[in-house]
């Protein structure tokens, strides 16, 4: 090996090792500390901090990893080392150090809303830790983005430390002026021509007060939302056409009708809206501009929007890529017409040569199989590298839920026209042990525990039965009018095709479902479940199932007989579901048939058919999605055939309760013998619910409930039904939906109508 030095001039390896050997070897002879100034900090400290020892190399890199050390503590304003020659080969060393001054005490001045001890719960500085005067600053931001919090937006805070040279403390002496606290009565726009004042408050996190605010927390004055809140309305006029759009700080009033209400004047400039003017393309000799001009959402003559435009640059990347010309950029130019007074666009491409796919590399699978990771590629080798594709791969991988990140790119290799398809992924925690208790207005009191594991693998205990993306799930539950034992579990992809099998086993047991008798329903099912086309999957099941009644109401005893009941059953669904969250949907729609057939060929002691539909839509209202219209219908058909007995009593239709007509008691809704339930053949409801947002993820909601019970099949006469309205609260605890909800009756049967009914429930509606 050869090394040049400055010179030019070259040695060998072993001409530089013999000129090292050369070099003298200093050793430390003494380390001594001194402080400069007050020692209120030990020796020990400083000595525990530093790993130059007496006697030792002198090693320059090991001082300075001493010195950045010492100032890590916090302890030090400055640190300087100094070396003494005792010899040509060593040195005594000084670390002289400046220990900063440490706190005695914080007070606060002028604070007389305020209590001392509230504010210290803000500040970090405390006494007898040392005194830093940059966190003393932040502090004094802290207390005045508090005081603003609570409505003080006048609040002034400044700070002085006084401190003791002879003893090395200082006290830190917050000054505060109050203020008169205040509420935001009005917010108005000046210079808005085009924009109504009422769209640009809605843009705005900054609100007027209202009798919600307390828990919403808007209505007070805060400087740093305010100023968001700024750039949130120029983003809404860029984003309008609006690019000379004018909002200046300086030109905002605030105003004080009275010494606790505020009024905030916003001047806006608008200038003029520019729209798109002329759209060329340049560049593209794979692809005519006028088909590319197709793939383009934004045209001439329409409003200028800057994200929509960006967004058209990637839709035209997207299409060359789709193709497989990976490596195929789009520039887009803006040019002022000023004749016109609109904006051009050139669309400048710039492409690439044609990719396949070589090789699909996975990274970061420590856990799971990778054939749980190519099973959901829709790009394989020897394919098209199209990056719409690769995308839809990437989307389908975040859906299984099995990795907290994926990451989807093309990556180099050394044969043309041929790229490897890249997939790194960084395992999620998929297996949970839960444990809870939770109340209901159904349930009452129940206490649970639960195993689940998302990325099941059945037969690879060394692995913890991780990683082959099988489904498996365990929960125990004790309540004190139901307890229930579920074991169930499911492959995904049978034989490696999208062909979903699964089973469950369960034990449940009941008091709510009738106050006339108990019941103990213990049974199998096993599924096959597929997606047939689009969106719509099906769901082929067969159950079998034992249920025993029993403590049946001597005066119920002509309509339920004690004992066991054998059902057996087929069941097929169908399913589409396009909503955009499970919980708290804003948006889409979910709809699915359910159908079953129980008891003739099948076997069992009860021969019947059942019909039902169930439906849901959800609308986002005025733009935003914090406020939603939800539709629910439902309806059914159940009816028995053959020579079997009547459907059994337990499942037939009822409604009332939490998860239909919230108005009503759990199943009172239902044709009647005198004082006694009988349940229905034929039942159809429909609710209506808006909701918003107060606070994320806190939700109210105001809704209306209709429904019927009949006891015939194929009856859907609404004479005799039921509804209500009501209001309710939508919320998170421990991680679950919780809604609570006062349903209060507007028409119904005297015997069904018990009074207003306040409910709360686990989960949702579906």
């Amino acid at each position: 090996m050869l090394l040049t030095g400055v010179s030019g001039t070259r040695a060998t390896a072993q001409q530089v090792q013999a000129s090292k050997a050369e070099l003298p070897n200093y050793k430390v002879g003494t380390v001594t500390v001194k402080f400069i100034g007050t020692a209120i900090v030990s020796e020990d400290v400083v000595r525990a901090n530093m790993q130059v020892r007496e006697g030792g190399d002198l090693d320059d890199s090991m001082i300075d990893r001493d010195i950045r050390a010492l100032y890590r503590t916090g302890l030090f304003e400055f640190i300087e080392v100094k070396r003494e020659a005792v010899s040509d080969t060593a040195f005594n060393l000084v670390f002289e150090v400046t220990p900063k001054f440490r706190v005695l005490a914080v007070r606060y001045e002028g604070n007389t809303k305020v209590k001392g001890r509230r504010l210290d719960k803000e500040v970090k500085t405390k006494a007898n830790t040392a005194l830093d005067e940059r966190q003393v600053k932040e502090d004094q931001e802290k207390i005045r983005e508090y005081y603003q919090k609570i409505g003080y937006n006048q609040v002034s805070v400044n700070y002085a430390i006084e401190r003791d040279r002879t003893t090395g403390f200082g006290t830190v002496i917050f000054k505060i002026k109050e203020g008169v606290k205040v509420r935001i009565s009005l917010i108005k726009f000046e210079g808005n021509v085009s924009m109504k004042a009422r769209v640009l408050r809605k843009q705005m996190e900054t609100r007027k007060w209202w009798f919600m605010s307390w828990l919403t927390d808007t209505g007070r004055f805060k400087d740093d939302k305010f100023e968001d809140d700024l750039e949130k309305l120029r983003d809404y006029y860029r984003e309008e056409g609006y690019l000379d759009i004018e909002i200046a700080q300086d030109r905002i009033t605030f105003e004080y009708p009275t010494p606790s209400k505020l009024v905030i004047t916003i001047q806006v400039g608008e200038g003029r809206r520019y729209k798109i003017g002329d759209v060329t393309i340049t560049g593209s000799k794979i692809h005519e501009p006028g088909l590319l001009k197709r793939v383009l959402r934004q045209r001439s003559g329409m409003v200028f929007r800057p994200s929509k435009i960006d967004k058209d640059v990637e839709r035209m990347e997207d299409f060359y890529g789709s193709g497989g010309y990976l490596d195929t950029r789009v520039r887009l130019m803006r040019k002022p017409n000023v004749s016109t007074g609109n904006i051009d666009l050139e669309y400048q491409v710039r492409e690439s040569e044609k990719f396949n796919v070589e090789s699909i590399v996975i990274e970061g699978n420590t856990k799971s199989k990778s054939i749980v990771i190519l099973r959901e590629m829709v790009l394989g080798p020897g394919d098209v590298f199209d990056t719409v594709r690769m995308k839809i791969s990437k989307l389908r991988l975040e859906n299984t839920r099995f990795f907290d990140d994926v990451n989807l790119a093309p990556q180099e290799t050394n044969i043309p026209g041929r790229r490897n398809l890249r997939v790194a992924v960084k395992e999620a925690r998929t297996g949970n042990l839960t444990f809870g208790a939770g109340f209901s207005s159904v349930e009452r009191v129940t206490v649970f525990t639960e195993v689940s594991q998302g990325n099941f693998d059945l037969f690879n205990r060394r692995s913890m039965f991780q990683g082959d993306g099988q489904k498996f799930r365990l929960r125990l539950q004790l309540g004190s009018l139901s307890s229930e034992a579920v074991l169930s579990f499911e492959e995904p992809w049978l034989f490696e095709r999208e062909l979903a099998l699964g089973f469950s086993l369960y034990r449940t047991s009941s008091d709510y479902n009738s106050q006339y008798y108990s019941q103990v329903s213990t049974g199998a099912e096993v599924y096959l479940r597929k997606r047939l086309f689009e969106l719509v999957e099906g769901r082929l099941s067969y159950t079998y199932e034992v249920v025993g009644i029993d403590n049946v109401d001597p005066n119920y005893s002509a309509l339920v007989v004690a004992g066991d009941s054998k059902i057996s059953r087929l069941g097929f669904q169908l399913l589409r579901d396009t909503r955009d969250k499970i919980i708290n949907t804003t948006a889409g729609n979910r709809i699915e048939i359910n159908t079953e057939l129980a008891g003739g060929f099948l076997g069992g002691g009860y021969d019947y058919y059942k019909v039902e539909f169930r439906g849901a839509q959800f609308y986002p209202l005025f733009d935003l999605q914090a406020q939603v219209l939800s539709v629910i219908a439902r309806g059914g058909v159940i009816e028995s055939y053959g020579n079997s007995p009547d459907v059994p009593y337990y499942y037939k239709y009822y409604l009332g309760g939490p998860y239909n007509l919230r108005g009503f008691e759990y199943n009172s809704i239902s044709p009647r013998n005198g004082d006694y339930l009988l349940g229905g053949k034929s039942y159809a409801m429909l609710s209506l619910e808006y909701s918003a947002d107060i606070v994320s993820p806190i939700r109210f909601a105001f809704f209306y409930d209709a429904g019927f019970v009949n006891s015939k099949a194929y009856d859907f006469n609404p004479a005799d039904y039921h509804d209500n309205f009501g209001f309710g609260i939508r919320l998170f605890v421990a991680g679950a939906p919780l809604s609570l909800d006062y349903g209060i009756p507007l028409t119904s049967n005297p015997k069904n109508n018990t009074g207003n009914q306040f409910n709360f429930s686990f989960g949702t509606r579906f």
